[in-house]
Parts: structure tokens; C-alpha cells; sequence
């Protein structure tokens, strides 16, 4: 039995004091030499339950084992396999309410620091290897995939279909690629220049990026299909649309919605005016209302603009507050006063129409609400005023109405959110499928990435189910689709035989992994792989005859390279155990 330690290795972050007038990254990262350690912190359980709190199924005993013997570029790889964005992830995941949590650690021990671990792999290949670049296809198929914002969901759906062979284009309201990741994290926590990476390594996979296009003003959802021939679209178009408290005094001059204000920080870099166009109001002292992590980014943005004093302003207790412990710690770390059991009633205004402070009121907590946590309730004659020339109001928001409101025959619920199946992301328009906070409200990168794997399979099923369709229909009859090389159409003509059969094993090895991974009970793949080679009959039968769910379509001969690479990626998920198909067994 190893010895393992009881505390996590710690991680470096930058002195306090030094952070608040500077935008670089605060933590950073791990040495070889404490990664190492930590990850031999980890006890290899034979279940690692670990996983189950993981939204996108990351093998993390596999790519924690890797650090532990020095095998960074394997523990990379590992990752990659279901994590698209490995670099964010380890940065910004809330891994104490996911993977760490289900840690066998927890909580006698501190759990193993899988969050770090897994931003030190995803550096380490930054920094060391060539970052698992992947060329773009050479044979694409005829369908083509639209996708509405270049947010994690988005990022996810597009980085999967591309690698299945569709044509992919993400187009994007802002003038830069992202989503939240670019115009939501600030860069101490989250450097631009690895979400840059990310939509450069889409790029080489051959996907198409069209920015500064509003889905629902520039173009509709339905010209998208009618008229630019697109077979399927992904909507993940997130959670912009600001939540106000509506108490007098909310119009004046420096209140900021949370994401007018992060906006103009990290996407429009107003803190370095007049260097670029965009200003930002120089506070010198600022409220943030909210205990989220939108909250704690808005008063730690303040403070680094040259506020003397950042507040958060909370109605409820340090108890309740929403926000990640260690961003927590680090604005504490970095001077942010908070205001607890305190409730804004009304902003106060100078003669020009700036704000200068906030009456507020003291609460108790009383009995708990809908949301499960006790309600706050103003305490009579406790009345007091904050001082502050810069507001942020932080208190979550609701779905961009954009699409929704332009797009007929598409459902939504009471908060505006498209209503959309779980598990496949499908909504009430065919063809039409959505995923992230445009559905769940607003949630967290991880999750999104989940919705994004989930509706890129499902969007393959659907493609496929339509080649089905148009051939029975042309043909007078239903009939099994094969894959073959009519279902694609090539960007070079001049492409060689070998260079084809290459692009098919790939295409085979993509969708023998998603058929593995999510459909197959572990019979059925068992059997596939156990008959592949010998038998042929049965082994088709297996595939496309055996089960209702299979998602992949037969061959009569199962030969040739689609058909290797197929058992190549089925084979993969064997050995991993990784099959989520396998709990029909």
C-alpha cells in the first residue's frame, strides 16, 4: 500500500499584492516534479468513481497514472480522447463539485488535484510536443454542418463532426472566436492564447470559422437551411442576456451588467485604453453584486483597473456563495472586502448622473426558498450606505432570445431556454439540435462540453438516418445503407488511392469508437471484435441487425479500410472499458 499524503501538492500563484495591477496569470502551474507527486497521490482504484463525476467521461485513473511514470505526452492523449479543451478545463473546471468530489480521498484526506493534474498534462504538450495536431480531411461528405457560436458546446461539436469527415462552419456574433471562454474568463485566469490554440487546432482539422454573423439578424436558422444547403445545425449560443435587480438609481453611469463589463475587459482589452478603442470606467471604489464566479471576475477586474477597494456585495452568507473555493481564496488574498447578509435597495446618484454609492440593508437568513437555500430577509432599520463610483451586477443570466424569437417552430421553456432531449440535444425542429446554456441556463464550461459530445453523435445518427432515407426513397424501397465512397465528395480531385483509403480508416475508426463507446452493450462488442475476421455474417449481424440503437451501418463484407479502422476504434474502447452502451449488459 503506497503512502499517500494527505494534502494536495501545493501549486504556485503569484504574490498577492503583485497581482493586483497585473493581468498575468495568477497560478502557475505545476513543476514535473509536483505533478509527479501528486499523482502518485492517486490510489488506482480498481472503480474510479472518480470518472462518474466527470460530464465528458475523461479517463482520469488512466491519464493520472501516465504523470505519475513521467508519460506526459500519454497522459495528453488520454485526455484528449474525450476532452477537447484540456488547457481551460484544468483552469476554470469546478472539479471540488465533479471528479474530486467522488474521490475515495474525499474527505478524510484532500482529494487527488485531478483539475491541476490535467492542466499540467495539456501545458506540458503545449509547451514539449506538437500539441496532437490532426490534419485537415482530404474526403469530405456531402452533408455539411452549421454551427451558431464558437462556445465550448460548439467548439465540441464541430472538433467531433470534422473528425467524422463534415464540413463544419461556426459562425459567430463577435468579432473573435470563443464564446465565454474569450469574453467572460479574464486572462489572469484563463490566457487568451490557449483558447487561440484551441480554435487554430479546429482550423486544421478543416473546420470553417465565419465571424461578425448574428444568427437571427444576419442570416436566419431558416435561410441556414433553405437557402446555404446546411443538413444539420448546433445552437450554443449560451446564456448573454443579463439579469437586473430593477431598484431606482439602475440607469446611472458606471453600473455595468457583469457582462457589459467583462466584455469590454477581456474581449475588447478596455484595460489597456487608449492602446485599444474600448474605455472602461477607472474605479476607485467598486461594488460587485453577487457571490458567484462571475462576481468574483468582476471585483478582481475592478481591482486591477485601480480601485482602492473591491466589495462583494452578497444577501446572503459566505455559506451560500456560488463562486469556486479557490477563486474565493484568491480575492480574498488580493484585498476584496465582502459584504455579507447585505441587500442593495437603491443606487445614489451624483448631479451628472454618476453613481457614487448603494443603500443597502442588513438580512438573516430565514427559511429556505425554491432553490433549496435559506432565503434572506431584510433586517428593519439596518439601512447603511457603500460608498462606490464603478457597480457590477452580477446575478446570473438568462438565454440569448435571438434564435428562439426568429426561428418558428423551435420550443422554449418559462426562462427562454430551448428546450432540447438530454441525451441527444434534438429539439421540436427537425435537423435543429441545441446544447450548453442556451439550454440549461447558465452553467459551466464542462457541462457545455458534455451537451456538445452528446449532440455531435446524435447529429452523425441523424445524417446517417437522412443518406438512409433519400436512398430508400430513390430506390422505391428501404434499404440498409453502406458506406461507401459516394457519400463523400472529395476537395482534390487528384487525391491518390492511398491517401483515400487513409481518409476511410479513419472515418471507420471515428465511428467504430462512437458505436463502442455509446451504443454497444459489452456483448455486442465483445462479439463484433471476437468475429471480426472470421465469420462474417454474424459479425454484421452484431453491428447493424442486433439492437435497435446501433448507430453505425453495415457492410456485407466487412472488408477494406473503413472497416479496419471501425475495429480499430472498437477494439480501442474495449480495452479501455469505457462504453457507456454498457449498462444495457
Amino acid at each position: 500500500m503506497p503512502i499517500v499524503y494527505p494534502h494536495k501538492t501545493e501549486m504556485p500563484v503569484r504574490d498577492p499584492q503583485a497581482r493586483r495591477r497585473s493581468w498575468d496569470e495568477v497560478a502557475e502551474g505545476y513543476t514535473v516534479e509536483r505533478a509527479i507527486a501528486e499523482a502518485r497521490r492517486c490510489l488506482n482504484c480498481q472503480d474510479p468513481v472518480c470518472e462518474l463525476g466527470c460530464p465528458v467521461n475523461v479517463p482520469i485513473r488512466e491519464f493520472v497514472r501516465c504523470v505519475a511514470i513521467g508519460d506526459f505526452d500519454g497522459a495528453a492523449s488520454a485526455i484528449r480522447r474525450r476532452n477537447l479543451l484540456p488547457a481551460i478545463c484544468g483552469r476554470v473546471c469546478p472539479v471540488e463539485h465533479q471528479c474530486e468530489a467522488r474521490c475515495v480521498l474525499f474527505p478524510h484526506q484532500d482529494p487527488v488535484g485531478i483539475g491541476r493534474l490535467e492542466r499540467f498534462a495539456a501545458d506540458w504538450v503545449r509547451e514539449h510536443g506538437n500539441g496532437g495536431e490532426s490534419a485537415a480531411q482530404q474526403v469530405w461528405r456531402e452533408q455539411k454542418v452549421a454551427i451558431v457560436g464558437s462556445g465550448p458546446a460548439g467548439l465540441t461539436v464541430a472538433s467531433d463532426l470534422a473528425q467524422l469527415g463534415y464540413p463544419v462552419s461556426i459562425f459567430e456574433a463577435l468579432h473573435a472566436f470563443g464564446g465565454v471562454l474569450r469574453y467572460g474568463i479574464p486572462q489572469y485566469r484563463l490566457p487568451k492564447e490557449i483558447v487561440d490554440e484551441d480554435v487554430e487546432h479546429l482550423k486544421a482539422l478543416g473546420v470553417e470559422f465565419v465571424r461578425d454573423v448574428i444568427i437571427g439578424k444576419t442570416v436566419t436558422i431558416d435561410q441556414l437551411f433553405d437557402e446555404l444547403g446546411y443538413s444539420a445545425i448546433f445552437v450554443g449560443t449560451g446564456a448573454g442576456s443579463p439579469i437586473f435587480m430593477n431598484i431606482p438609481g439602475e440607469n446611472l453611469k458606471g453600473i455595468y451588467s457583469a457582462n457589459e463589463f467583462l466584455t469590454r475587459v477581456n474581449l475588447m482589452k478596455a484595460y489597456a485604453f487608449p492602446e485599444y478603442d474600448t474605455p472602461v470606467y477607472r474605479p476607485r471604489r467598486a461594488a460587485v453584486i453577487g457571490a458567484g464566479d462571475t462576481a468574483m471576475d468582476g471585483v478582481r477586474c475592478a481591482i486591477r483597473l485601480g480601485a482602492e477597494e473591491g466589495h462583494i456585495v452578497y444577501r446572503r452568507s459566505e455559506n451560500e456563495k456560488g463562486a469556486r473555493a479557490e477563486d474565493f481564496e484568491r480575492a480574498r488574498d488580493e484585498g476584496v472586502i465582502f459584504d455579507w447578509l447585505t441587500l442593495p435597495q437603491r443606487y445614489l446618484g451624483d448631479e451628472n448622473g454618476w453613481v457614487r454609492g448603494l443603500e443597502c440593508i442588513r438580512t438573516e437568513l430565514g427559511e429556505p426558498d425554491e432553490s433549496g437555500r435559506r432565503r434572506p430577509v431584510p433586517v428593519p432599520g439596518s439601512e447603511f450606505v457603500i460608498e462606490a463610483d464603478l457597480v457590477v451586477i452580477a446575478l446570473g443570466t438568462n438565454p440569448n432570445p435571438l434564435v428562439p424569437h426568429s426561428t418558428r417552430g423551435l420550443d422554449v421553456d418559462a426562462h427562454g431556454c430551448i428546450i432540447a432531449d438530454p441525451e441527444t440535444g434534438a429539439t421540436s425542429r427537425k435537423g435543429l439540435f441545441a446544447g450548453g446554456d442556451i439550454v440549461t441556463g447558465a452553467a459551466t464550461v464542462i457541462l457545455a462540453l458534455g451537451a456538445g459530445r452528446k449532440a455531435a453523435t446524435a447529429i452523425h445518427e441523424y445524417l446517417q438516418e437522412q443518406l438512409t432515407d433519400k436512398g430508400a426513397s430513390r430506390n422505391g424501397a428501404a434499404q440498409a445503407h453502406v458506406p461507401t465512397s459516394d457519400d463523400v465528395v472529395t476537395s482534390r480531385p487528384d487525391i491518390s488511392v492511398a491517401e483515400h483509403e487513409a481518409e476511410e480508416r479513419h472515418r471507420g475508426y471515428m465511428e467504430g469508437t462512437v458505436w463502442a463507446r455509446d451504443y454497444a452493450t459489452a456483448n455486442e462488442l465483445r462479439g463484433f471484435v471476437e468475429n471480426f475476421g472470421r465469420g462474417m455474417e454474424s459479425a454484421l449481424e452484431i453491428v447493424t441487425g442486433g439492437t435497435e440503437h446501433t448507430s453505425v451501418e453495415g457492410s456485407s463484407d466487412f472488408e477494406g479500410p473503413y472497416w479496419e479502422g471501425f475495429l480499430e476504434g472498437a477494439e480501442e474502447v474495449l480495452i479501455e472499458g469505457t462504453g457507456r452502451g454498457w449498462l444495457n449488459s
